[in-house]
């Protein structure tokens, strides 16, 4: 049964290797296509022809509280060698009221980029918040 409202933006869930992981912030999710002008020589048309060309992938980061003793993002990030590192697809999950998938994104061979460390402030009284950024080679998504 369809609803009359739009879906929410603040239930997800993100999984990797089969580690189910609460994040209070997930952006990036974007894909663009390189456009790509051609105009044949010998064409009548005095113009170009736009075509697709390959598919961009931006960065996306993930945000969370700090936990004591939980020290994965460096463990990930420390992976990194020349030309090595440890990859990991991603399953990124909009949910409805009932926990069931709205839409879920797949994230392909993703690995750290950046490990950032919370923002500290005495005064402050706000959760620690740490932010991985990913790099990937794929999404996709899938509505259901």
């Amino acid at each position: 049964m369809a609803s009359n409202y739009p879906v929410t933006a603040f239930h997800f869930q993100v999984e990797w290797g089969g580690t189910r992981i609460g994040f209070t912030e997930v952006s990036g999710l974007t894909v663009e296509v390189q456009s790509i002008d051609y105009r044949d020589g010998s064409s009548p048309e005095y113009q170009v022809t736009k075509m697709p060309g390959i598919p961009q992938y931006s960065t996306i980061t993930l945000k969370r509280g700090m936990f004591v003793g939980d020290n994965e993002f460096f463990q990930w990030l420390n992976t990194v060698k020349l030309n090595q590192i440890e990859r990991r697809d991603l399953t990124i999950s909009l949910l409805n009221e009932e926990h069931a998938p709205v839409t879920v994104w797949k994230v392909k061979n993703a690995w750290p980029s950046k490990v950032e460390g919370p923002s500290l402030n005495s005064t402050g009284n706000e959760v620690a918040v740490e932010t991985i950024e990913l790099t990937h080679e794929g999404l996709t998504v899938e509505f259901a």
